[in-house]
């Protein structure tokens, strides 16, 4: 339960309100106080804050009248707070005691626990990055003690030898793993194997692209010094050539050594990374993308010139070549291919949905290598726009050969996008390269879900749940065209148990007179059917949340349109009046009767997605801290959307309540248990009912991206919740899975 607003907090907020300080709170000074927390908030309103000029003043009445709970003008500031403890707003201090809790229950863990909770997280890309790290130690100490206990090196060529081959050879696994960061194909393909994408996660791979090329770099750039302030200087000395001699077989001087084929290579390999540094840095980027990949062309004759560098073998066989092999090979390609698919035009239409966001719809080609899936993301290209550019998008829905993609326009690219389809202008086509990654690929393994999620890490996943509602939306309605008999397995959801199915026809048919089957119609809920996926957005501020906003509206517009035993888009029921909300899958006979009457809807009730957003910034003003949760809980029929972050379904403040979130759906996953018992009683199975559907129905699949201190906890109190599953005999898994 929330800790609610102590006495002195009260108090300190009608304080705050009371600005004439004559024991009263009108209707002017809650105005006033709505005021200045809306200019705090929001300075830049939107359409949905009801300080925007576009909002009418009834709307803005009506929440200050709920706020004062009275259509006197004012009231005296004891009755005030009698209200305000009314609204049951959790205390300020309710953050930092969420704080407290999740730590404390990490540090009394035990250690075996506390150790399985970080690996579940951390452990497997720890293992990666210690294994390119050993990589590089390894070939780096090699190359140092071969060229320490070498004296014929040492001698001819002093430290600069030492220090620059040691370099080179740290460079080598470097430069192995730097282009390979780069090849998408790798990352799609490394995704498709759940434990493989755990060590080597892609996901992150630009982070780890631009930490591996300034190590990189600085390798280079020391090996570089070596030779032209070490061994470059010693070898020319005129009392080394006896040595240089027995080893090149001529004498050489400084301007020898940067003539020579090593000698040019390197330093034009070099220029080479230092031009594609430069034009990577974020000014550049945001000044121009397209030299930002002009640039990034530099990286073949780079390779190149490496690839030569070596090719004379002055102190061993040449090595870099080896290394760079393969991942330039897969580049080469898949620059060659992204080039051909230019040229190939993929019939497309732009839609601008608002002054912020526009969708491409666009066919799906015929032939490629990976199948498309939500959730995945795509290369496009508008040649109409920029012929060179490429730029990543989550598919948002995939729906009869046909993918869309939601564009926020939050770039130059995007914004000269939008305004392409405001001035009225027809897309007629795109280029498109992928599909790449494949996100939570476990997903679809799980009939009940868990996604907790961080900041802009959530993207796959809202593409996901809404390609999820879209499929089984369009499965429901083409079911309810159908005029056939028909039979449980004509119900089955995306996992399409066949054993399910076979025995519904059984019941069916005992049931039947003279054994045939009987026309019948479903019942709207199905405990067997029923899939649910529960998904909480952490962000910083509530401007986050406008990233998805569109998306999420749309998963969330059922939560209106159907009846209470329909709500699909569930909120846990808030204690303000304004806001309150029913349970989502109350199983009662009741519900049932009235999900029968709206048998004829065109959404799948069968489904149950659950949206929660969670804002973590702090507000210390006791005022600003209750009116944003005022704001935040007050709706009407006519605007659904919260006047403070214009979404429909509920935002939390402060960091989630792991621990009341997974306790609540226990209880909830031993409700539809005992549901699914009572169906399989019904038909007269209980002893022989699906072993296997009901094994699958057990199982929570947990995804999780974001901060590891989150992650840790939430992978302890899974393990939690299986260990109580066994102990008390549900069978309950709770499986933790990093994305």
């Amino acid at each position: 339960m929330p800790q609610p607003l102590s006495d002195s907090e009260i108090q300190e907020f009608i304080k705050s309100i009371d600005f004439n300080n004559d024991g009263y709170v009108s209707y002017h000074e809650v105005e006033r106080k709505l005021d200045e927390v809306a200019n705090e908030i929001n300075p830049v309103p939107n359409k949905h804050h009801l300080h925007h000029h576009e909002r009418k003043a009834s709307h803005r009445h009506r929440f200050l009248r709920s706020v004062l709970g009275t259509d006197k003008d004012r009231i005296p500031n004891d009755e005030f707070a009698k209200k305000v403890r009314d609204w049951d707003v959790p205390s300020l201090v309710q953050d930092k005691q969420k704080d407290k809790d999740a730590s404390s229950f990490l540090k009394g863990l035990s250690w075996s626990r506390r150790v399985r909770a970080w690996w579940s997280v951390e452990g497997p890309q720890t293992c990666f990055i210690a294994f390119v790290v050993a990589m590089q130690l390894a070939f780096g100490i090699w190359q140092l003690v071969k060229y320490l206990t070498t004296s014929p090196y040492r001698h001819g060529w002093g430290w600069g030898v030492v220090v620059a081959k040691t370099s080179a050879g740290v460079l080598y696994p470097t430069m192995f793993f730097l282009l390979l960061s780069m090849s998408r194909w790798f990352a799609t393909f490394t995704r498709h194997s759940y434990h493989l994408s755990q060590f080597i996660n892609w996901d992150r791979s630009q982070s780890f692209h631009i930490k591996i090329s300034i190590a990189a770099m600085a390798l280079a750039t020391l090996h570089v010094i070596g030779h032209l302030a070490g061994s470059f200087v010693f070898g020319s000395m005129a009392s080394r050539q006896e040595v240089v001699t027995s080893v090149l077989g001529q004498e050489m001087s400084y301007g020898d050594y940067v003539a020579s084929r090593p000698g040019w290579t390197g330093l034009t390999a070099l220029a080479c990374f230092y031009l594609i540094g430069a034009g990577s840095m974020p000014q550049v980027r945001k000044w121009s993308y397209e030299a930002f990949q002009l640039v990034h062309l530099l990286m073949f004759p780079m390779i190149a010139t490496l690839i030569v560098h070596g090719t004379r073998g002055i102190f061993q066989w040449p090595m870099l070549g080896y290394f760079l092999a393969f991942p330039t090979l897969l580049v080469i390609i898949e620059r060659v291919r992204r080039l051909l698919l230019s040229f190939h035009k993929i019939p497309a239409r732009l839609v601008v949905l608002d002054d912020e966001t526009v969708e491409i719809t666009m066919s799906i080609p015929k032939t490629h290598w990976f199948p498309y899936e939500a959730g995945q993301y795509i290369l496009l290209q508008v040649p109409q726009i920029s012929f060179f550019q490429w730029h990543p998008f989550t598919i948002s829905t995939i729906s009869e050969g046909e993918a869309q993609v939601h564009i926020k326009a939050d770039g130059d690219w995007t914004r000269r996008l939008k305004d392409f389809g405001k001035e009225g202008q027809e897309l007629t086509h795109v280029g498109i390269d992928g599909p790449f990654g494949a996100p939570a690929q476990r997903f679809y393994d799980f009939d009940y879900t868990i996604i907790v999620g961080a900041g802009i890490g959530v993207t796959p996943f809202s593409g996901i749940l809404s390609h999820m509602q879209h499929a089984q939306d369009d499965q429901w309605r083409n079911f309810r065209r159908a005029s056939r008999p028909v039979s449980r397995r004509s119900l089955g959801s995306q996992r399409s148990s066949s054993r399910l199915g076979s025995r519904a026809r059984s019941m069916s048919e005992k049931k039947a007179d003279g054994g045939t089957v009987k026309q019948q119609q479903p019942e709207p809920y199905d405990a067997l059917r029923h899939r649910r996926c529960d998904f909480h957005w952490i962000v910083k501020s509530k401007n986050n949340l406008l990233w998805f906003s569109d998306l999420l509206n749309e998963i969330s517009t059922s939560y209106f349109t159907f009846p209470s035993c329909y709500r699909r888009i569930a909120s846990s029921p808030s204690t303000i009046s304004t806001s309150s909300a029913a349970a989502v899958d109350d199983l009662s006979q009741r519900q049932r009767q009235e999900a029968n009457a709206e048998k004829h809807s065109s959404s799948n009730p069968n489904l149950s997605i659950r949206l929660t957003t969670h804002v973590t910034q702090k507000r210390p003003n006791i005022a600003t801290h209750i009116y944003r949760h005022l704001l935040e809980a007050h709706r009407t029929p006519s605007h659904p959307k919260s006047p403070l972050t214009g979404l429909i379904n509920p935002t939390e403040f402060g960091r989630p309540d792991l621990a009341a979130i997974l306790h609540a759906h226990y209880a909830d996953m031993l409700q539809l248990a005992a549901e699914r018992k009572r169906r399989w009683a019904e038909e007269g199975e209980t002893a022989s009912m699906d072993e296997g559907l009901e094994e699958k129905k057990r199982r929570v699949g947990v995804f999780f991206c974001g901060p590891p201190v989150i992650g840790e906890e939430l992978a302890a109190r899974c393990e939690e919740l299986t260990l109580r599953g066994r102990a008390d005999g549900s069978g309950l898994e709770y499986r933790f899975m990093i994305e």
